[in-house]
């Protein structure tokens, strides 16, 4: 019997993809929002953090794993 799902793509995967080297999950990314001003947060050009829109702090991202401490983030001017 031929296996026919061998190799195809999930939705998880095809999720990963369009975010670029940041493999955070879109449903994720979805729920995910500032610790500070409880805003959702965005993917910062570089994918190297997550942004909060409202306080303007960016949370670091370390090997695809937010850090969503106030202590670790940084504020942009």
């Amino acid at each position: 019997m031929k296996n026919t799902t061998a190799g195809a793509p999930t939705d998880r995967a095809e999720g990963c993809d369009r975010l670029g080297p940041m493999a955070i999950h879109p449903d994720l990314l979805e729920i995910l929002a500032c610790p500070v001003c409880k805003t959702p947060v965005e993917v910062v050009k570089d994918g190297a953090g997550l942004r909060c829109g409202q306080c303007r702090r960016v949370y670091p991202v370390r090997d695809d794993i937010p850090i969503m401490l106030p202590e670790e983030a940084t504020v942009e001017a």
